[in-house]
C-alpha cells in the first residue's frame, strides 16, 4: 500500500507531474536508478496500481529487475533460454494496448514512446538538460520549507512534544529530508533515553560529534538495502563522481567548505596562476575511494593583511593553470549537482552547512583537510585588509568568513598567517563596536605572536596594544593600563621615545587614564604626543589630528570648554579637508563641536561616536 504523500519523495514528484501534464491516473513505475555508463546501479519499484518490481542494486542485477517486471505481467517468451528480457519489457511498454504509464528514473546521474511519460529525478542539472529536448520541462524541486520539514519530522517520530525544539532541530539540519529522517531514526532507536532536545544538544557539541551523528545509518526497510540512509554517505557518491570527472571542481568545493555557508566571495576563490614548481605534490586524485568510518591596526605600523606565497591550490602535477573559463566550468558542475547556489547579480556562492561538514569529513578521511584548510587561511589572510575606515566595505563583506577562522586552529607553520588574519579581523570588529568578538580574535592573535615571535616583536606589540584598547572599551581599565604601560616601555627601549609606535602607545595609555578620570595624567601624555607628532609628522597629519581630538576631550572633561572647543573646531575643519565629510573621525569631531554649541551640525548618528578617539 502506498504511503500518504506528505512533503517529499516520489509521491511529491508524481504530484508535480500531474500538475504540469494534467494526467490524473496513469500507472506509475518508479525507478530509483543510479546509472553508471550504459548500465549504472539500478533498482525499480512500482508505486501505483501494480507493484512490479522490488528494489534492485548493482549492474549485474539490472536484468534481474527487468525479469521481475516480465514475470509480473506474464510476458510471453520470457522463459526462453535466450530471451532478451529488457527488449521484451521495452516492447510491452511501447504497446499502446497495455495502457498509459509513467516511468520515474530516480537519482539518474548520467541517461520515446507516444503512450508513455518518463519522469527523471537527478541532482545533475546538466544531465537533465541533455536527457530532454525541452528545458521548460525541467521542474526544479527547491529546498524544503520549515513547515514541510516539521511535518516530515512529526511523521517519522509520531508526535512533536516541543515545537520550538523541533524547529531548531530541522533548522540545524538545513531542512534536508534525508538528514531529518536519519535524525528521527537515531532518536527512535535510542528512545526513551534520546529525544529531539538531547539530539540537538549532542549535535551542537562539536564538529566531530555532529559528523558521527550524521554518519549514523539506522537502516530503512522502505529503501534499497544497498542504499545508505546516512546523509554523509549519500553526498560521498556525488563527491567521488565529481572528483573522478573534474578534479578542479572537487578542489573548489573542498576550499568552499571552510567558508561561512553564505556570501562566499568568488574573487577570493579564484586561484592565482601557478608555475609547475609551485604546484604541491599531493591532492585529491592521489587519495583512493574511501568510505566514511562509522566510529567515533590599532597601532602605527600594523602588519598588513597581504600575505605573499599563497599558491598552494591543491593542483596536481598534470593540472593546467586554472583560467577564468576553467573556474566557471567548475562552478557550473557544482551548481548542476546542487552542491552550491549562485546569484545572477553578485559574485557570491552559498552552500548547505551540512554539505560543508560532509565535505570536510570527506577531506579528513583522505588526509587532505589540512591542505585545504591552509589554502583557506592563506586566501583569507591575503584578501582581508587592515581595519582602517577605507577598508570597511571589503572587511564587512568578508567578516563572517573571518569569524569562522576562530573555530579552526592550523598547524604551527600556519600560525603567523592565522594570527595576522585574526588581528585584522579583530581590528575591524573593535572599530565596529563588536568588542566581545574583537577580544576573542585579538586575544588569540596575541597569544600566537607572543609564542612564535616573542613579546618584544613589533607585531606582538601591535596585538598587545589593540588588545588593551578592546579591554578599555569593555571597562577592564586596570588590565588595559598594565598592557599599555608594558607596550610603551618596550617601544621606548626598542624603537625610541619619538617613534610613531611609541607615540601611539603613549596616546593609548592616555585614553586609559581618561576613562579612569585621571585627566591630569592623560593631559600630560597627550600634550607630549601632540607636540612630538607636529614636529615629526606635521600639524595636519591624521595622527596629529587624532592627538588634538584626544586632548580636546580631556580639556572638556577638566572644564576648559573654550580651549577644548577651539581645538576640536580646528581638528574638525582639518579632517573635513583631509579625510572627507563622511569619515568617522570627521563625524566624531563635528558631533563634538555641535554638542559644545548645543545644536546639530552633522547627522545624529555621528553622536554615538563621541568619546576619546582611538589613536591610530
Amino acid at each position: 500500500m502506498d504511503e500518504k504523500p506528505v512533503v517529499a519523495g516520489p509521491a511529491y514528484v508524481i504530484r508535480l507531474f500531474r500538475f504540469h501534464t494534467h494526467e490524473e491516473y496513469p500507472p506509475v513505475i518508479h525507478l530509483p536508478i543510479h546509472l553508471e555508463g550504459e548500465q549504472r546501479f539500478a533498482f525499480v519499484r512500482m508505486l501505483r496500481l501494480r507493484k512490479l518490481l522490488r528494489p534492485q542494486r548493482g549492474g549485474a542485477r539490472v536484468e534481474e529487475g527487468f525479469r521481475t517486471i516480465a514475470d509480473s505481467v506474464k510476458l510471453a517468451g520470457r522463459n526462453q533460454p535466450k530471451a532478451n528480457i529488457p527488449q521484451l519489457v521495452y516492447a510491452w511498454l511501447s504497446n499502446e494496448r497495455n495502457g498509459r504509464w509513467v516511468m520515474i528514473l530516480d537519482s539518474a546521474d548520467d541517461c520515446d514512446s507516444r503512450n508513455g511519460s518518463i519522469i527523471i529525478t537527478t541532482r545533475n542539472k546538466d544531465l537533465a538538460r541533455r536527457l530532454i529536448s525541452r528545458t521548460q520541462n525541467i521542474i526544479e524541486v527547491g529546498p524544503m520549507t520549515q513547515r514541510d520539514a516539521l511535518t516530515l519530522l512529526e511523521k517519522r517520530l509520531g508526535s512533536l512534544s516541543d515545537l520550538d525544539v523541533a524547529t531548531k532541530l530541522v533548522q540545524a539540519l538545513d531542512f534536508v529530508p534525508l538528514a531529518i529522517s536519519q535524525a528521527a531514526a537515531y532518536i527512535q532507536a535510542r528512545a526513551p533515553r534520546s529525544s529531539p532536545e538531547k539530539y540537538l544538544a549532542e549535535f551542537h557539541k562539536s564538529e566531530g560529534k555532529k559528523s558521527r551523528l550524521l554518519e549514523h545509518d539506522a537502516g530503512d526497510i522502505r529503501r534499497d538495502g544497498g542504499a545508505s540512509n546516512a546523509i554523509f554517505r549519500t553526498w560521498q557518491i556525488s563527491f567521488d563522481y565529481i572528483r573522478s570527472k573534474r578534479r578542479s571542481a572537487a578542489d573548489l568545493l573542498s576550499l568552499m567548505s571552510f567558508f561561512d555557508r553564505q556570501g562566499i566571495p568568488g574573487w577570493v576563490l579564484k586561484p592565482p596562476r601557478v608555475t609547475k614548481e609551485e604546484i604541491p605534490g599531493r591532492c585529491l586524485d592521489e587519495a583512493g575511494d574511501t568510505d566514511f568510518d562509522d566510529g567515533s591596526s590599532a597601532t602605527d605600523g600594523a602588519t598588513d593583511g597581504d600575505i605573499d606565497g599563497a599558491t598552494d591550490d591543491g593542483l596536481t602535477d598534470d593540472s593546467p593553470d586554472i583560467t577564468d573559463d576553467g573556474f566557471e566550468d567548475d562552478v557550473a558542475m557544482l551548481r548542476d549537482y546542487c552542491l552550491i547556489a549562485t546569484y545572477e547579480m553578485v559574485d557570491e556562492f552559498e552552500m548547505h552547512s551540512l554539505v560543508q561538514l560532509s565535505m570536510r569529513r570527506w577531506l579528513e578521511v583522505f588526509g587532505l583537510q589540512e591542505t585545504f584548510h591552509r589554502q583557506y587561511i592563506e586566501r583569507m589572510a591575503a584578501a582581508f585588509p587592515t581595519g582602517e575606515y577605507e577598508n570597511w566595505t571589503i572587511c564587512q563583506s568578508l567578516f563572517a568568513h573571518v569569524q569562522v577562522v576562530l573555530g579552526y586552529r592550523p598547524s604551527e607553520n600556519m600560525d603567523e598567517i592565522w594570527a595576522t588574519l585574526l588581528y585584522n579581523g579583530g581590528w575591524f570588529a573593535w572599530l565596529q563596536g563588536r568588542y566581545e568578538v574583537a577580544q576573542q580574535m585579538v586575544g588569540k592573535a596575541r597569544r600566537v605572536r607572543e609564542k612564535r615571535l616573542g613579546k618584544e616583536d613589533a607585531a606582538t606589540l601591535d596585538s598587545m596594544s589593540l588588545f588593551a584598547l578592546v579591554l578599555l572599551n569593555r571597562g577592564r581599565w586596570e588590565e588595559a593600563e598594565k598592557l599599555d604601560v608594558q607596550v610603551m616601555e618596550t617601544s621606548k627601549t626598542k624603537l625610541g621615545a619619538d617613534h610613531p609606535s611609541t607615540l601611539t602607545s603613549m596616546a593609548n595609555l592616555a585614553s586609559t587614564f581618561w576613562n579612569q578620570g585621571r585627566w591630569e595624567e592623560a593631559e600630560k601624555l597627550e600634550v607630549q604626543v601632540m607636540e612630538t607628532r607636529k614636529t615629526k609628522l606635521g600639524a595636519y597629519h591624521p595622527d596629529t589630528l587624532t592627538s588634538m581630538a584626544n586632548l580636546a576631550f580631556t580639556w572638556k572633561s577638566q572644564g576648559q570648554h573654550s580651549d577644548a572647543l577651539a581645538l576640536i573646531e580646528e581638528c574638525a575643519q582639518a579632517r573635513q579637508r583631509l579625510l572627507g565629510a563622511e569619515h568617522p573621525d570627521t563625524l566624531s569631531s563635528l558631533a563634538t563641536v555641535a554638542d559644545e554649541h548645543g545644536y546639530i551640525l552633522c547627522p545624529a548618528a555621528a553622536k554615538d561616536e563621541v568619546g576619546p578617539c582611538r589613536d591610530s
